[in-house]
């Protein structure tokens, strides 16, 4: 799952866009780049959370290269919030 946007479904976070950006058997770690930054990222439990089906490719790759910054993730949610309002409408 890591590379994936996902929303928040419960907590005062509630609507939030994430990249997950680590995992465990509970748990995902996630990230927006902005209050919650990189080295420094949200535990939340995997049923709290909805998938989407969009996957980023690029912080897939910063992150197994180990040069993801928390501009590229605030990117990747923008592209993502781009490409939904056009399909939108």
């Amino acid at each position: 799952m890591i590379g994936h946007i996902v929303y928040s479904k419960c907590g005062h976070d509630k609507g939030k866009i994430f990249v997950v950006i680590a995992e465990n058997d509970l748990y995902l770690y996630l990230v927006d780049g902005s209050k919650r930054l990189f080295k420094n990222p949200k535990r939340k439990k995997i049923k709290h959370v909805q998938v989407t089906n969009y996957i980023c490719d690029e912080i897939i790759k910063k992150i197994s290269k180990g040069n993801c910054l928390d501009l590229d993730i605030k990117m990747a949610i923008k592209n993502y919030v781009n490409i939904k309002s056009r399909e939108s409408g």
